[in-house]
C-alpha cells in the first residue's frame, strides 16, 4: 500500500488541463515545501501513479466526466493505492452530479477555483486521516506500530521524562482456543476500553495508548503516574475481566485446554503483565531498540509469576544494568461479590447476552456509559435500567486505588 511516511517533502499528484490553475498551485506548493507533481490531463493507468507514490491525489474534473472519476474509482479499488487520499476539484453548478458519484472513490472535494490555502489545509487533513486509518488496528481503532515507534521517537526527542508501559495478557492464546475469536475480540476490546479509562482517570492529558495488536498494548505516562496507572489497571482487570468467562469457569478459577504438547492442562484465568521502563533525568536509555530490549528483559521475568503484576525498570547510569527492578504486584483486587451491570442484566433477565454484547460493543468503542447505550439502542426500559443499576451498587465492592 502506498501511504504517506515518515520523510519531510510530501509528494501531491495534481491533474488538471486548466494552465493559470496548474501555474498557481505549482508556485504555492513549491513555496509550501511540498513536491507537486502537475500533469495537464487526468492520468487514466494506475500503474504510473503506483510509481510516483504520491502522498495525496488532486484532480479537477473539469466537465463532470465519468472518465475523470473512473482513476479515482481504480485508485480506490488497488489494494496498493487504496489508502491515498482523493481530492477532487469541481466547478459548483456540478456539485449536485458529483455528489452521487462519491461512490467512485473520491475523499474530499472543493470547488473551482480552490484557494491555494484551503487546498493545502484539506490535503494535510487528508494525510492525518490517511495515516491514522492506515496504522490503527482495526479491532480497537487505536494507534498501531507505525504510530507508537513516532510517538515514542519524540518522546526521546524531548528529553522529557516518561514512562514507556508494555501490556500483554497471560494465557490469551488458551481463552481464544476454548471460546473463540468473537469472545477473544471482545477481550481485546475490553482491555482496550479498560486501559483508556484509567489512563484518562489517573494519566496525564497528553498521555498515549496504542495497541501493536492481539493481546498486545502499549501506554506512555510520566513517571510520576506509571505505578498508579498500572496498579489500577490491574485492579479494574482483575475484578471484570473473568466475566468473560463461563459460570463454571469462573467459579472454578481456569479452563481445561490443550497446551503445545498436546498434553491437557488446566489454564489460569486471563491476567495482565504490565513491563515498564521509565526514562527519567539522567538515564541511560538513548533510543527505541533499548528501550525494547529492556522491555523483553522484564517481560520474560515477569512471566515467571502468576496472575496480574507489573515491575517498572528504574535503571539509569548510576545503577548496575543487571540489577533487578523492583517489582510490584497486586493479586486480589477484586471483591468476591463484585458483579458488573452487565451481568446483573443477564443474570436479573432484563436483557439477552446476545443483546447485551451487541450494547458492550459500542460502549467499548465510543466509552459512553453502558446504561445510555441500552437505552439509546432501544434495548431497556428506565425503570429497569435503574432497578439493575441499584443491584450492581450493591456488588460494587473495592474499588481500584491511588
Amino acid at each position: 500500500m502506498v501511504i504517506s511516511d515518515s520523510r519531510d517533502v510530501k509528494k501531491i499528484l495534481i491533474m488538471t488541463s486548466d494552465k493559470n490553475l496548474r501555474e498557481v498551485l505549482k508556485f504555492c506548493f513549491d513555496g509550501w515545501g511540498y513536491e507537486p507533481l502537475i500533469y495537464d490531463h487526468v492520468i487514466d493507468d494506475i500503474t504510473v501513479i503506483k510509481k510516483i507514490s504520491p502522498d495525496v491525489v488532486v484532480v479537477d474534473v473539469h466537465s463532470a466526466n465519468r472518465a475523470d472519476l473512473e482513476i479515482c474509482h481504480l485508485l480506490k479499488s488497488d489494494f496498493i493505492t487504496a489508502f491515498i487520499p482523493v481530492i477532487t476539484l469541481i466547478n459548483k453548478r456540478q456539485l449536485r452530479s458529483q455528489l452521487l458519484n462519491i461512490k467512485h472513490g473520491v475523499d474530499d472535494y472543493l470547488i473551482k477555483p480552490p484557494d491555494p490555502l484551503d487546498l493545502r489545509v484539506r490535503l494535510e487533513m487528508a494525510i492525518k486521516r490517511a495515516q491514522h486509518s492506515f496504522f490503527a488496528t482495526s479491532l480497537t481503532g487505536l494507534p498501531g506500530g507505525r504510530f507508537i515507534e513516532e510517538t515514542l521517537k519524540e518522546r526521546l526527542e524531548t528529553g522529557a521524562p516518561f514512562s514507556f508501559g508494555y501490556l500483554d495478557l497471560d494465557n490469551f492464546k488458551y481463552f481464544n482456543d476454548v471460546y473463540g475469536y468473537l469472545k477473544g475480540d471482545r477481550a481485546i476490546m475490553h482491555t482496550a476500553y479498560l486501559l483508556y479509562s484509567v489512563i484518562n482517570r489517573f494519566g496525564n492529558s497528553n498521555d498515549f495508548i496504542g495497541h501493536i495488536g492481539g493481546d498486545d498494548f502499549v501506554f506512555i505516562t510520566t513517571p510520576d503516574k506509571h505505578k498508579v496507572v498500572a496498579a489500577n489497571f490491574i485492579c479494574a482487570f482483575n475484578k471484570i475481566m473473568p466475566f468473560h468467562y463461563s459460570d463454571g469457569d469462573r467459579q472454578r478459577g481456569y479452563i481445561i485446554a490443550r497446551d503445545r504438547t498436546k498434553k491437557v492442562r488446566r489454564i489460569p484465568l486471563l491476567s495482565a503483565s504490565i513491563a515498564i521502563v521509565n526514562k527519567e533525568d539522567g538515564s541511560a536509555v538513548k533510543n527505541v531498540i533499548e528501550i525494547n530490549e529492556r522491555l523483553a528483559e522484564i517481560k520474560r521475568y515477569l512471566k515467571t509469576f502468576r496472575g496480574s503484576k507489573f515491575m517498572a525498570d528504574r535503571r539509569n547510569d548510576k545503577t548496575e544494568l543487571n540489577k533487578t527492578p523492583q517489582i510490584y504486584m497486586r493479586e486480589d483486587c477484586s471483591a468476591a461479590r463484585y458483579k458488573p451491570l452487565g451481568q446483573v442484566l443477564v443474570e436479573g433477565k432484563f436483557i439477552t447476552r446476545e443483546k447485551l454484547e451487541e450494547a458492550l460493543a459500542v460502549h467499548w468503542r465510543r466509552g459512553v456509559r453502558l446504561g445510555e447505550i441500552l437505552q439509546e439502542l432501544g434495548l431497556i426500559k428506565q425503570k429497569d435500567l435503574t432497578a439493575a443499576l441499584r443491584e450492581s451498587a450493591k456488588l460494587q465492592g473495592a474499588g481500584v486505588y491511588e
